[in-house]
């Protein structure tokens, strides 16, 4: 079969799905983010099998990245309303952390404009190697930025679910008609030769005197 318009379209999804999740992955560890490490690490691989599959014609291995396509949506769902702080969540907690760490998200002091200040309190009684970090001028905030990226994750997994199915039945209606096809030859191939009988002309015998 040759690339159809829905196997190359997923080819193409999950290709640019790899690439959000490599960069994803990537500003995560700067963070020490270990949730979404572990996440991201388990998407990569899932979509490198959806693309291997997809490629070398495994139903098998499409059906594994529709099954966790569907568990992605739900984490970026759910990192969605931890930064936006729905249903009592908050975002200054360390839940993305496994709490053994205080880090935050990489983009809470190295956003779009924030500048960045180490201020050490000059107050009596305080450690000299004690300092916070100020940050000022973001234009658009930390928790915006994580939610843009688990948005732009949500919407190519929905659109590779999709082309997924698609891609699944093609493969599926290939393989009945060439197991139909098949099993007409291996029919005809079992069928017992017909026994073919050499007509050959018998000369008269003729008569003695």
């Amino acid at each position: 079969m040759g690339c159809c318009t829905g196997r190359c379209t997923l080819i193409f999804l999950c290709s640019l799905q790899l690439l959000a999740a490599l960069e994803r992955q990537i500003f995560d560890f700067l963070g020490f983010q270990w949730a979404p490490i572990l996440g991201n690490f388990l998407q990569i691989i899932v979509v490198i099998l959806g693309l291997f599959g997809t490629i070398q014609f495994r139903p098998r291995y499409i059906v594994v990245y529709t099954v966790w396509t569907a568990l992605w949506v739900t984490w970026n769902v759910f990192i969605i309303c931890f930064y936006l702080e729905v249903g009592g969540l908050s975002k200054e907690t360390d839940l993305m952390t496994f709490n053994i760490s205080m880090h935050r998200s990489w983009w809470r002091e190295h956003g779009p404009g924030c500048i960045r200040r180490v201020v050490r309190p000059s107050s009596p009684g305080i450690l000299e190697d004690y300092s916070y970090v100020s940050v000022t001028g973001c234009i658009i905030d930390f928790q915006y930025l994580e939610v843009i990226h688990s948005a732009i994750q949500i919407l190519l997994s929905l659109i590779g679910f999709v082309y997924a199915c698609y891609v699944i039945s093609i493969f599926m209606e290939e393989e009945d008609s060439f197991d139909f096809i098949g099993g007409l030859d291996t029919y005809s191939y079992r069928q017992p030769p017909q026994e073919h009988v050499e007509l050959k002309p018998v000369k008269p015998v003729g008569r003695s005197k």
